[in-house]
């Protein structure tokens, strides 16, 4: 029985509602509020009053930034940018600080965390997503619950912790509002990319391509669904083409033969031999792929991996770590054991001076 697809709710509206909230209303937005949805009535001197404004903020940026690069060094715009971000970051902990309410709390840690991003400072990001997590364990809400799943994934795929960082964003994706860190159809792209390298084939199908939310941002993101359907459909030559992902296509291609000719591989790629050659001696030299070439039959055979052996290693590692531990609580038990025996000597021996001591005066 096929599955039911269940359409999703119009995702762009968190978007909209961002753009409303931002502190600057564009020109292009106004204009749609009056042509197009007839929202407000025109007001050509309001119109030219905002554009003169944003003219003039914008020549003075022009001025600062020409006079920065031309004056100053490398160094010191960069200097300038970090002591920016230092006063921007001091004004939102000091706002953070005086926050009674524990969703406007949990908003403000969420633009630190933002700020971090920006920046590329990775302590701020790691200490506001600690204090994110403590407020809305406190009680924050689904909605800044679901948001940080998004700042968290985003976070770990920063950082290459690719499989913790695609699980947090495919949670997140049916229930995405985190319009202020990124478009939905960015998201949806970064999602399907992450997972493509960490999902196994099966789970593919599942979990990303038959989901509702990506069926529905699909046609906007051409390119990412060719990546995504053609490395579940097998069609090697047109997947490599959408996005050189080699070590994931050639294990994935391998483990269905115990052996496959060089022109076979070639040909599944639309590549030379030679090519296919030197690609797959480079990964096994580094240990990426597990196969060997035959170089007279011109053959790459398959080495699986004997799970015995992996298990058998597994129990050895475990085995020493535990006997490592055995040896330092047994070292700290006769420790406490000696100490524990000087003591009661040394109080004996006190003990039988003390009643010598009674005998004698008595």
């Amino acid at each position: 029985m096929a599955k039911e697809i269940i359409l999703i709710s119009n995702l762009s509206l968190p978007q909209h509602l961002f753009t409303l909230i931002s502190p600057t209303l564009g020109k292009q937005l106004l204009e749609g509020l009056v042509t197009s949805a007839g929202a407000l009535t025109s007001d050509p001197a309001l119109l030219e009053s905002m554009e003169k404004d944003n003219e003039e903020e914008l020549r003075k940026l022009d001025e600062r930034l020409a006079e920065v690069e031309r004056q100053e060094g490398e160094s010191e715009i960069s200097d300038t940018l970090k002591a920016e971000l230092e006063g921007t970051v001091a004004v939102q902990k000091l706002a953070l600080e005086n926050t009674p309410g524990l969703a406007s709390r949990v908003d403000i840690a969420l633009t630190l965390i933002r700020l971090g991003f920006f920046f590329s400072n990775n302590g701020l990001i790691t200490e506001n997503l600690l204090k994110t997590e403590r407020f809305i364990e406190e009680g924050g809400g689904w909605d800044r619950r679901n948001r940080l799943k998004v700042y968290r994934g985003l976070r770990m795929a920063s950082i290459c912790h690719l499989k913790a960082g695609g699980a947090l964003l495919l949670d997140a994706l049916s229930t995405f509002t985190a319009a202020e860190l990124t478009a939905y159809n960015g998201f949806v792209a970064l999602t399907i990319i992450i997972n493509s390298l960490t999902l196994k084939r099966v789970d593919l199908k599942t979990r990303l391509i038959t989901a509702p939310e990506v069926i529905s941002v699909l046609p906007e993101i051409l390119i990412i669904g060719d990546l995504l359907n053609n490395l579940y459909d097998c069609h090697y030559a047109k997947f490599i083409v959408a996005l050189k992902m080699q070590i994931l296509a050639y294990s994935q291609l391998l483990e269905s033969y115990c052996s496959l000719t060089l022109e076979s591989l070639s040909g599944a790629f639309s590549v030379s031999i030679e090519f296919v050659d030197s690609e797959l001696s480079r990964f096994i030299a580094n240990g990426r792929l597990h196969c060997t070439i035959d170089k007279v039959c011109s053959i790459a055979e398959t080495t699986r991996p004997s799970l015995k052996n992996v298990q058998y290693n597994k129990v050895i590692k475990q085995g020493d770590v535990l006997l490592n531990s055995i040896q330092r609580l047994s070292k700290a038990f006769l420790t406490a054991s000696d100490s524990f025996g000087d003591s009661q000597a040394s109080n004996n021996s006190t003990t039988t001076g003390k009643n010598h001591q009674i005998g004698i005066f008595q």
